[in-house]
This record gives structure tokens, sequence and C-alpha cells, in this order.
């Protein structure tokens, strides 16, 4: 196994509890991949995902590993509501979690002009897409036949117009022909530039993204998301998979036409039966040049530059959070075509959707008198400038950057930003300089643009787990890929997929 990241632990529990000998190199000095933590002082921040979406994936996984269930190991909590909307034009709304009628009256009682209702009817067409397409998009491995998923499975309204009918299909014509109120259309365009894809031109069957968090729920962790990651380890751990830590591996074994183990950079090598690459983006994993198949490439080959990542502001702030405060609110930008226009042509956007998480979670701080504040936007990818993304080694920029998202944070906290200042002890700021891009979750439509590279590769023997592989990425979409990855090998040609 190459890599301790999310997708390939999720495979190797699955695998040691069929009976095979697992072990895990990971070039880093610890598990999880993305889901990280950073700690200072009694305050406790996630540095990846702060919120968990589709438990079900998780849940899954500690039932089919053993008798103790996913609640045992770490403590969820729903978090309701889920979200606070500000909108550019002054206006808010809260949103209350995975109830589609309560969150219609939220809308229309906030926005008003039947902008409930036609949230609702989008919801309705968001389930008919997930419908259509959750069992080869997210259940089973990439058909040979991939191109079965180029037709978007988003069934848009058709407008009849003065020379022909047109049907949305874009996330971005969706918000202006179907939403129709650029505050809905935020609300859509603003959660799918989360996942790292443009809206202007992912497909209309990025519905199911808000789909999924608005029926399934958010949920969080205590202790942070860290703490997930934690407990996959400690499964892994008791079903006896080895892991080896600052272990980079630099190539994939071949013999006998077929995987046959990893060469560590120390000049080692370890032999194998089977192969899961479960590392970071393509560009930079073993075996690059085996990936894929038929004609769907890697996102980075696709979009001609660096994928978009996270800026992060970590906030250690003096004061009490109150009672009533949301754990989720998220500050609208006033126009997303522009930030998407800027976050994926290699440049900085002055107004971004910003995401302001405030957990009620003792864990997280030293005492009730402080509070662990994480601000985060969608930002360019790390470059040397234009089209090849944002250089964020540039301290003064990062200042720069934070400084917006302070500014924004207030907004959604309710106080200036003088005030903010004020009460931050301190704070600390992650870029895609050390974080890394945002692998988005795969998308059926047109050309397979959206779509990611197989579990299984032209090498028998290979396999790809994780963000960056089928079904893409996103903490759910990782837990999927290691069932995948795990049922391939258990069951070889006769896996159908995950049940």
């Amino acid at each position: 196994m190459i890599g301790a990241g999310m997708g390939s632990m999720a495979a190797a529990a699955r695998l040691a509890v069929a009976g095979h000998r697992v072990t895990v190199y990971e070039r880093s000095a610890t598990y999880g991949g993305a889901v990280g933590s950073f700690e200072r002082d009694g305050f406790v921040f996630d540095t990846g995902p702060g919120l968990l979406h589709l438990p079900a994936v998780w849940r899954d996984l500690f039932l089919k590993t053993g008798r103790e269930p996913l609640e045992r190991c770490v403590s969820l909590v729903q978090v309701d509501p889920a979200s606070r909307h500000l909108f550019a034009d002054g206006s808010e709304a809260t949103l209350p979690d995975a109830s589609r009628a309560g969150i219609v009256t939220a809308l229309e009682s906030a926005l008003g002009g039947g902008a409930g209702e036609r949230w609702g009817a989008f919801l309705g067409r968001a389930r008919d897409a997930w419908d259509r397409s959750r069992r080869p998009l997210l259940e089973e491995p990439l058909w040979p036949d991939w191109r079965v998923l180029e037709r978007d499975p988003y069934p848009a309204p058709k407008r009849r117009g003065l020379l022909r009918t047109r049907q949305a299909a874009t996330v971005a014509e969706v918000g202006a022909w179907e939403l129709d109120d650029p505050r809905l259309a935020a609300l859509f365009e603003g959660c799918v530039l989360g996942y790292g894809l443009d809206p202007r031109r992912a497909p209309a069957s990025a519905a199911l993204l808000p789909y999924m968090e608005q029926t399934f729920g958010s949920w969080y962790v205590e202790g942070g998301l860290r703490e997930l990651a934690r407990a996959v380890y400690e499964r892994c751990a008791a079903r006896r998979v080895e892991f080896v830590f600052g272990a980079e591996v630099v190539s994939v074994v071949e013999r006998d036409g077929r995987a046959a183990g990893v060469v560590l950079a120390d000049g080692s090598a370890a032999e194998a039966d089977h192969v899961v690459a479960g590392g970071g983006p393509p560009s930079t994993a073993p075996g690059r040049e085996l990936w894929g198949e038929g004609d769907v490439r890697p996102p980075e080959e696709a979009g001609g530059g660096p994928l978009p990542g996270r800026l992060s502001v970590l906030l250690a702030v003096r004061g009490a959070r109150q009672a009533s405060a949301v754990h989720r609110g998220v500050v609208h930008a006033p126009d997303t075509g522009v930030e998407a226009a800027a976050v994926f042509g290699g440049r900085v956007a002055e107004l971004p959707t910003v995401t302001v998480l405030r957990p009620d979670d003792p864990r997280t701080r030293p005492d009730g008198r402080h509070e662990a504040i994480t601000v985060s936007a969608t930002v360019a990818g790390h470059g040397d400038g234009g089209r090849a993304g944002v250089d964020w080694s540039d301290k003064a920029l990062r200042e720069r950057c934070a400084e917006t998202l302070i500014d924004a944070a207030a907004r959604s906290l309710g106080e200036s930003p003088a005030a903010l200042r004020e009460r931050v002890l301190w704070h600390e700021i992650l870029t895609p300089a050390e974080t890394g891009g945002i692998p988005a979750p795969a998308l059926a439509g047109p050309g397979g643009r959206h779509l990611r590279p197989a579990n299984t590769t032209r090498l028998p023997g290979l396999y790809l787990a994780g963000g960056w592989a089928h079904p893409g990425g996103g903490l759910a979409h990782s837990g999927m890929s290691g069932a995948l990855v795990a049922g391939l090998i258990v069951e070889g040609a006769d896996f159908k997929g995950s049940r």
C-alpha cells in the first residue's frame, strides 16, 4: 500500500479483514493524508476538511471491519443549523440540517419571491440525478465503457427561446436560468467551488453535491476530523495492518506483466501480490504512466495548470463562543463567476467566498474563555504566478489575503474587523503551498472531463485509491474508493460494486 491517506486506510482495513497481509508505506511521519490538525497553546484546528458528509461511508467501514461501530470510536455530532449564509446584498439565511422542507421554508422566509420553492424544485431534480448516477458513479468500479457517463444525469427543464429550446448544462447556467436569484445561484456555485470545481464549466450534475449535504446532513467529529483519521488508523492497526512511516515509494516493480512490489527511496524493495497506490496527485505518484483507463485523464492534465487549493487562517481568539453561534457560516462573494475566473486563472480573488467554522467543542480550546475559529476560501493553486498559479510562498501576499478572510470572518461573527482583530491572540496561515490541491469529486457529464482515473490500471495487480482516483475527492468519496479497491482485490472480476 502506497500512502496512509484515508482512502488507502479504508482499503487496508477491509483487505486485512479479508485475510490479506497489508503493509502501508507512508513517506511522511503520520497517517491521514489531508485530514490533519494544528495544535498550539491548547488550541486545536483541522487543517483539512472540518465537517463530515455522508457518514454512512465510514459507518460501513467500521461495521465491515469489526464489531465496534464508528460511534464507539469517535463522537459524532449533527450540525444543526447546518449553515448561516450571508449574501452580498446584505440578506442572510440560516438553513436547518437534513430537512428539505425546513430549508425551503427558511429560504422563502429569508429571501422571499418564491426562492424556497425554486430551491426545493432544484433539490428534486438533484435527487433524480443522484438516483440515476449513484451506483455507476460512486458505488461501482469505473466501467470500461465509461462513456456511458458522458450523459449528464441532471434533468434540466427545457426553456423555450425565440430560436431554439435551451437546457442548463453547467452549474452557472442552472443558477441563472433555473434558480433565477443571484443569492440562490451563489448558494449552489459556492458549494461547488468549495469542492474544487469551476461553476462556469462544471456540469449541472454537480447538483449532487448540495443535495448530498442537505439530504444526509453535516456532522462534526468531537476533537476535530483528525479524530476520524485516528480511529481509522487504530482500526487498521487492530487488524494487524503494518505501517512504515518515513518510507517513500519511488517505483512499482513489474514482473511477468503484473505489479509485484515496490521500490523505496533507500533502495530497498518489498514484494507484493497487489500494490495499491493511494498517494498524492498523479504527477507525483509511482507508476504514473500506468494510471487511467481509456481516455480518462487525471484532472491536472485536463486543466493545464495546478489544481485550486484552500487558503485557511486559524484564529486563536480571546472571548467565549456565544451560545447562539452557528457552527458554519458562509460569506458569499459578490460574483462567484468573477471569483471562479480568478481561482482557475491563476490569480487571487479580491472578494472570495469565505467559510467560517466555529465548533462548540471544549477539546479545541484551552478553556471556555477562548475559541478556535477556522476561516477558509478556495483559491488558485500554488505556482509561479499567472497561468501557472499563485506564488503562495510570498509572505506579503499571504498576510494580505489572510486579512481579507479575517474581514469576512468578522462579518460572519457580527462584529467589526477591528473588534475581531483585538480579540485574536495569534493566527496561522495555511496555503496550497503547504496543503496542496483539492481533488474534486467525480461527476458524469460531456467528454468525461470530470471523471477520475479508474481504480484498476493498465498493469494488472496495481490499483488506485483515494481522492485522485475514482470516484474522486472528498472524505466520503475517498472512503468509497477504498471499498472499491478492496472489493476488486478480494472478489476480482466478480466484483460488481459496494453494497
